[in-house]
């Protein structure tokens, strides 16, 4: 019966994930299967640019020279670059800051201030300083994802439980050891809530920062389709953005998985084993 059971609640999880959009291509497929409309091709027809855009390179080049290598892996080298650079700084100054009500109460008004600022505005002003290449593209992404980390960290790191701290202090716990073991495990849950919100922003801001003045990257290419009016091919450049974005979030589950396996744990034994 429990492998049953273990099935069944593995095909409901899958049908959960897949069926809407499998729902929603279908709809997209009948609805636009007549379409005259030149901005609004049939999905079919994205269908089939699709391989021949993203996946087929031109002759002699081999796979280095299609678009998957030379535009989709860059863009997400820059997001997992830019990503993983907010993840560091802003673990490490929310713990920071969370842990001293003094550089919390002289820190906050000016977080505040450059949380305010939306990071696409910083696109121009930092295309000043660096210019149009990687390292500005990593910047704006980096500068992005930092608030929603920084900011849960900062809450994770003030909700902890006084009690373990005083705990911590009277087993004469180092404070490495403390950090590691009682305030990053302790503020887990909301550091792993910062870091999903920042990926979404950063997918967001990769493609912005790849609209300005770039000479490649997934967003610089669906901004030339558009601009050359081959609308089947941008189209499919926005299938594949959606198909990143779920990968990538596929990706970031199973991290969360195996970062918050004691956590998640202890919620189902919480539900009853739900």
């Amino acid at each position: 019966m429990r492998r049953g059971s273990g099935l069944a609640r593995a095909l409901r999880s899958v049908l959960l994930v897949v069926g809407l959009p499998v729902v929603l291509l279908v709809a997209w497929w009948f609805l636009t299967a007549r379409s005259t409309v030149y901005f609004n091709p049939p999905l079919r027809t994205i269908v089939g640019t699709f391989g021949e855009t993203w996946f087929e390179a031109p002759p002699g080049e081999g796979f280095g020279g299609s678009r998957l290598a030379t535009d989709v892996v860059p863009s997400v080298l820059r997001l997992l670059a830019g990503y993983s650079a907010a993840l560091v700084v802003g673990v490490g100054l929310g713990v920071a800051i969370g842990s001293s009500r003094a550089l919390r109460a002289y820190s906050e008004p000016v977080l505040e201030f450059f949380r305010a600022i939306p990071p696409p505005v910083l696109v121009p002003v930092l295309m000043l300083f660096l210019g149009i290449g990687t390292p500005m593209k990593i910047v704006v992404i980096a500068t992005g994802c930092l608030w929603p980390i920084l900011l849960n960290t900062v809450e994770g790191v003030r909700g902890l439980d006084p009690v373990l701290r005083d705990t911590a202090r009277a087993y004469r716990l180092g404070r490495v050891a403390t950090v590691r073991h009682l305030v990053l495990r302790g503020a887990g849950p909301q550091i792993v809530t910062g870091a999903r919100q920042a990926l979404s922003i950063g997918i967001i801001l990769m493609v912005i920062s790849e609209m300005f003045a770039a000479k490649d990257g997934l967003g610089f290419s669906i901004v030339q389709f558009q601009r050359s009016f081959a609308i089947p091919e941008m189209w499919s450049g926005v299938i594949l953005l959606g198909v990143v974005g779920v990968l990538l979030s596929l990706v970031f589950r199973a991290v969360t998985n195996t970062v918050l396996g004691w956590y998640l744990g202890y919620r189902r034994s919480q539900n009853g084993g739900a």
